[in-house]
């Protein structure tokens, strides 16, 4: 693919995104529909409460357009290309269900957590049988000790990786532009990637879904016209995790995705710390609360998180290459 040809589902995602998303954000505030604020969420959050949310439904109807036109154009569509919409499909279908939930119940909880994870289990177990049957094998690539053949374990760690990502991802999106910005980043990067391996296939994917960021971003940063919602973000880390696994560099979205990790650590040492001592390591999790509690802006947050994101994914590359 020559690069002029490489902006075409930049181009067409892009512009899908933002010529639709103002459509999108019109037809919300008219019927008075918005993204309820949590409860015990940072109190100057409020002001957000009814601001439009699912927009990562428009972004993501903009990729699949885009990418599909493009690899029937360039005669990729492989089983690799369908598992990652697949991924794209059913994860964004569980995180429109919980957004639909919440914006129409007037509940701030959508589907339970079971419902979620199994529906995320499942997703992961068709996406380890089709890359079998692709001829894909069951090792994993560790820096320094090269492929290591793990068996059926693959499996597990497969449906681990996609489950744990897109939920990662899912805690990052909590203040405006913080996900859109990291994203086109981390997809950016496994656009390189993809583009020195040869795998058109992800290539398209990867490139239709900065497209489709980038034109949401202006309507996400702050002051936010809309959310991108579980629709989007669950999507996206799952998107994520299955481009790492298709480009056989799992280990590069722990540097690429650093911030996705941080999050979701932040969390889980904060809960274990409650349990076990009654104090709290964190003024808030995740950890983008912490540093507005700390009196960080929203925009600070998101200049120093993306220079953060930007940097480890350099790093991976300088890596790689």
């Amino acid at each position: 693919m020559e690069w002029t040809q490489a902006l075409i589902p930049i181009a067409t995602s892009f512009a899908l995104t933002f010529s639709i998303m103002p459509i999108f954000i019109a037809y919300f505030l008219m019927k008075k529909q918005g993204q309820s604020i949590r409860e015990d969420g940072p109190t100057w959050h409020n002001s957000k409460t009814g601001t439009p949310t699912m927009g990562g439904a428009v972004f993501l109807i903009a990729i699949v357009v885009s990418s599909l036109l493009v690899a029937l154009w360039q005669h990729v569509v492989t089983p690799s290309f369908g598992i990652i919409l697949f991924i794209l499909i059913l994860y964004g279908t569980l995180g429109f269900l919980d957004d639909f939930i919440k914006i129409f119940k007037k509940r701030n909880m959508g589907l339970n957590s079971k419902q979620k994870l199994m529906g995320q289990i499942i997703g992961g177990v068709v996406f380890y049988g089709i890359y079998r049957l692709e001829g894909f094998g069951n090792e994993i690539a560790v820096p320094g000790l090269g492929t290591i053949h793990i068996g059926v374990l693959y499996g597990v760690f497969v449906v681990f990786w996609l489950v744990g990502f897109s939920n990662a991802v899912n805690l990052t999106d909590g203040i405006d532009g913080l996900v859109s910005g990291l994203a086109i980043l981390s997809f950016a990067t496994y656009g390189i990637i993809a583009w020195k391996q040869g795998q058109l296939d992800v290539l398209i994917i990867c490139l239709a879904t900065i497209g489709g960021l980038v034109g949401f971003i202006p309507f996400n940063r702050k002051p936010a016209k809309i959310f991108m919602g579980d629709v989007g973000s669950l999507a996206l880390g799952g998107m994520l995790a299955g481009i790492s696994i298709l480009l056989h560099q799992e280990w590069s979205l722990l540097l690429i995705g650093f911030i996705y990790v941080c999050e979701t650590a932040s969390v889980l040492l904060q809960v274990t710390s409650f349990k076990l001592t009654g104090k709290r390591i964190f003024k808030m999790s995740p950890i983008h609360h912490h540093f507005e509690m700390s009196g960080w802006s929203e925009w600070k947050i998101d200049i120093i998180f993306w220079i953060v994101g930007f940097v480890m994914s350099a790093l991976t590359l300088l890596i790689l290459y």
